[in-house]
């Protein structure tokens, strides 16, 4: 009877250690309870055995306002991430969203002390509200130390504040002039396409019009888009400021535009890219964003002529724009955060970056050196040229209540005034234009 009860005991105790064996194996390296019978007795024997415990790897959150075409998607993640996840063994979590909405999710993850991005890319008419909030970190300790590069001064006043660097640039852009070969029939005697001035492109659009019985040019007609900045270089080119709507100087940019009324393709107010009507070969001429120059030149550069924009009376107008990388403060992964910064601001990576999406300018100094003679080639070296010559702008979106509502103000000046105007330019429309504008100031 006494040896039953030691037995009903032992199998209990056994029982509970293997029931613990059970719940511990989750966390610890699994042990295996092994029964051994011994003549006379029971001996219970502990056996460890290693498990192999596989630790997930670190996840970057990079979120961006740039790549958001999906060849351009498709290009980053595949060439430029997936090397670096690779030589870590990490994984980047690489997602798309407008400038708008990833400063939303910025001040929702700041306010609430749950940080869950890494990196951003902000466009540079957005860096200061970022800077005004705090939401990134200084960066100006290791951008001292990487003495293999040095980026363009002409992004400092963004990228930069009282001496401290916040953003990197990468993608900077310029505006091109591309024609479809089509139309060097209709070049006017005497003119060059490398040194366009605004009356010859205007001479031009209108004799190819007149030549082919409909318009060849392509503006983004679409409200909203892009033709606030390829009015702006021309105002530039004039001598305006930007936005600059009417001043003497801006008036004889419209008179250029109002000029050409007849010169738009058909379909200009359904655009909000020139990148297909000219593959297309709907449309033979533009002055356009020279990443999207770059991807219809490189599709076929023997179709396609590529120049620096038009000039005027003060040079070759352009506005440039430029995005930034930069870490959130508080970000979870700040060593690694920096590490990958590092590793897509080097020069090489840089002018791959470039490359890959179009002929994006790198706003690197040493990139340079990693241009060569292909097509794409040619478009970064053109828009190098417009930068580092050219009379520039930038964006002065922070300027503004609403810089949506800016760009419909252009818009719908162009509409009336240019495309159902009657060539001339309107003081009065342009005047009333210029109140609802500055309506529109902080």
């Amino acid at each position: 009877m006494e040896e039953d009860v030691k037995k009903r005991t032992f199998y209990l105790v056994l029982t509970a250690v293997l029931l613990c064996a059970a719940f511990l194996a989750a966390c610890q390296p699994e042990v295996i309870i092994e029964t051994v019978e011994v003549p006379g007795e029971t001996i219970i024997e502990e056996v460890d055995v290693p498990v192999e415990v596989e630790v997930p790897s670190k996840t970057l959150v990079f979120t961006s306002r740039l790549f958001s075409p999906p060849r351009e998607q498709e290009f980053f993640i595949n060439e430029i991430i997936k090397p670096f996840e690779i030589e870590h063994g990490v994984t980047v979590n690489f997602q798309i969203l407008d400038d708008d909405k990833i400063l939303e999710r910025a001040e929702i993850q700041q306010l609430t002390d749950h940080v869950t991005t890494d990196i951003i890319c902000a466009h540079n008419g957005k860096m200061p509200d970022w800077l005004d909030a705090g939401y990134v970190e200084d960066l100006t300790e290791y951008v001292d130390s990487w003495t293999d590069r040095h980026f363009s001064p002409a992004f400092e006043s963004d990228t930069n504040r009282d001496g401290h660097q916040y953003f990197l640039p990468v993608g900077a852009d310029v505006y091109l002039l591309l024609a479809n070969n089509n139309a060097l029939p209709y070049l006017p005697a005497g003119a060059d396409i490398d040194a366009m001035t605004w009356e010859l492109y205007a001479e031009w659009a209108n004799a190819i019009a007149e030549g082919e019985g409909e318009g060849k040019v392509c503006i983004t007609g679409i409200p909203m888009k892009s033709w606030i900045y390829m009015f702006g270089g021309t105002a530039l080119s004039y001598g305006a400021g930007f936005p600059d709507i009417n001043s003497d100087a801006a008036k004889e940019a419209w008179a250029i535009w109002a000029s050409m009324k007849d010169a738009f393709v058909p379909t200009v107010m359904n655009i909000d890219s020139c990148v297909d009507p000219m593959m297309r070969e709907e449309s033979w001429l533009t002055v356009f964003h020279n990443a999207r120059a770059g991807q219809v030149y490189e599709s076929n550069e023997t179709q396609f002529t590529l120049a620096p924009a038009p000039s005027g009376p003060v040079g070759t107008g352009t506005i440039a724009g430029v995005s930034g990388y930069a870490i959130m403060k508080g970000a979870p992964n700040y060593d690694l955060a920096v590490e990958f910064l590092e590793y897509l601001t080097r020069p090489d990576i840089q002018v791959s970056i470039a490359k890959g999406t179009g002929g994006f300018i790198p706003p690197v100094q040493e990139a340079i050196d990693y241009v060569g003679e292909e097509a794409i080639d040619e478009v970064i070296s053109k828009a190098v040229l417009v930068l580092e010559n050219g009379i520039v702008s930038g964006v002065p979106a922070y300027l503004y209540q609403d810089w949506g509502a800016v760009k419909q103000i252009f818009d719908d000046v162009f509409e009336d005034m240019v495309l159902n105007g009657d060539g001339t330019v309107d003081d009065a429309l342009l005047d009333a234009a210029a109140v609802e504008l500055d309506a529109l100031l902080k």
